[in-house]
Order: C-alpha cells, then structure tokens, then sequence
C-alpha cells in the first residue's frame, strides 16, 4: 500500500492547484486521496533532488532503502484529513521512468511484494509494467532515450476527479489543458500546464 510521496517542489503552486497545505517540523504536508504528500520547499539553494523525490509504503521490508535508485521507507497508512477545494477521490497512479522495466519491476516484485500484473507494449522502445499497491496503481515507463546504467526515478501522478470538466472550468485554460481521451477506455485526462510550476508532472482523470 503507498502511503506517502516526498516531493521537493515549490508549495505556493500546490496551494494555487486547490490543496490545503500545513506547516510541519522542517516541512510541510498534507493528504489526498489518504496519500501524505510530504513537501520539501524547493529553492536556488536546495541540494536536494527537485520534484518527486522518494516513496513510503506499509509493507516495506526495512524503515528506509533506495529501491533501483528510488529513496523508499516505511510508513503508516495517514490518518489525518484536509478539506481540499480540488476534490480528489483517488490516486490513479504514479509514473517511474526507467532504462530497464524488467530491473525496475523485478525490484518493485521481490523488496515490496508487488508482482507486476501486466505489460504493455507501446512502441519505438517504449514498454509500460503496472503493479497495484493498495489502491494506486504503479506504472513504470521503460524509455530507450534513458541511459542504461541510469536509475529508476518518480516522475508524475495522475488524480481522479469527480467532476473533470468542472475542475479544469474553475482552474482555466492558463493552468490546464482541455480534457481528452485517456488511454483507459470511456475515461478522459487533463494535464496541468508546466508553467504552472508544481514541479512535477500532473493530470487529472474522470473516475
């Protein structure tokens, strides 16, 4: 089961997005979708690694390891709530971006007991692997313009929203794309512009 993201991105944008964000300790956090995301202000300074950073499951097997590259610990399932004017009712997935998807994959089966229940071929090198932990879905991208002693690394996520159409009226065209098909039939997608600054990549899909 996911239960956290670590990200080092700037907060304001999130805020602007519609998420309630708090203050905590040397961070801030909060929960969507009964996932904490927890936020590292990224700045001119930071040395740390921009965007999505590290990953927390339940059952990981050791409070802290990197898992292909990708900082992974253990953590509990949030208890806390926000109410958020961007209302999310799920998590669909995250996107890891690797040279290998039988490495990266192979790490995700044998460290968190996640077996890889699918692969799809999409072209020109291109190759997906999905693995469910809990209720979000872990989609990992094999991609032949990545060097192949490169590490896996967290990329995006996408959010189900009950209501698409209206969420992308009340955030504007200057800060998302019109909805389309998505590749799940029958649903649609929304991409949050990069200009917007989230410092991660973020779409919206219907349920």
């Amino acid at each position: 089961m996911l239960t956290q993201l670590v990200l080092d991105v700037p907060i304001t944008p999130w805020r602007d997005l519609g998420f309630v964000i708090a203050p905590h300790s040397d961070h801030h956090h909060t929960v969507i979708a009964g996932v904490r995301f927890v936020f590292f202000g990224a700045d001119a300074t930071s040395t740390r690694p921009k965007g999505l950073t590290g990953w927390s499951f339940a059952e990981a097997p050791s409070t802290s390891f990197e898992l292909d590259g990708v900082t992974t610990t253990r953590a509990e399932p949030a208890v806390e709530t926000f109410d958020h004017s961007l209302v999310v009712e799920s998590i669909d997935h995250v996107v890891v971006m690797t040279p290998s998807l039988d490495r990266t994959c192979g790490e995700i089966s044998a460290r968190l007991g996640l077996p890889l229940k699918r692969i799809r071929e999409v072209g020109g090198g291109v190759r997906q692997g999905f693995h469910r932990a809990g209720g979000v879905i872990l989609e990992v991208v094999e991609r032949p313009d990545i060097a192949a002693d490169e590490p896996a690394r967290l990329w995006g996520l996408v959010f189900v929203v009950a209501d698409l159409d209206g969420s992308v009226d009340r955030l504007g065209p200057d800060v998302i794309g019109a909805p389309r098909d998505a590749v799940q039939p029958g649903r649609r997608i929304a991409t949050v512009r990069a200009e917007t600054g989230l410092g991660v990549p973020v779409a919206l899909m219907s349920a």
